[in-house]
């Protein structure tokens, strides 16, 4: 089975100072990454890049996540994380429009979603999605 990994873990590997000593998540992403498991979508990619300030570096981080194809996003999964929105919302969940449309795509591919974001653990006391555990 597919998993979605969030732009959290995705920045722990790719973005910042690697932590010192063996990183669980980081082995974890590794395993997925060997497995062929990794699912991407385009908002997570575009987060990525985005304020890379040294071209170079945007340009080898670019090449690092073509590896990894987007998952099609469609009409019904922006409806779905409107909907998602506003289910959380009612309870007093808060969350950004590319959060719920992480967990809309989740959903319907049935991936569970591999983050260290907690706002994520709150979304799934309400959402029909899964958190990955290693």
């Amino acid at each position: 089975m597919k998993v979605l990994v969030d732009t959290a873990i995705w920045s722990l590997a790719l973005r910042r100072k690697k932590p010192p000593g063996n990183e669980p998540r980081l082995s974890e992403l590794e395993l997925l990454i060997e497995d062929g498991r990794v699912a991407m979508i385009g908002p997570i990619r575009q987060e990525l890049l985005s304020g890379v300030k040294e071209q170079p570096v945007f340009d080898r981080l670019r090449e690092h996540l073509r590896v990894f194809p987007d998952t099609d996003i469609t009409s019904d999964d922006y409806e779905e994380a409107a909907s998602f929105f506003n289910m959380c919302r009612a309870r007093g969940i808060q969350g950004s429009n590319t959060d719920f449309l992480i967990c809309a795509v989740a959903a319907r591919h049935g991936f569970p979603i591999y983050t260290t974001d907690d706002d994520f653990r709150h979304f799934a006391k309400v959402l029909p999605i899964a958190l990955h555990q290693p």
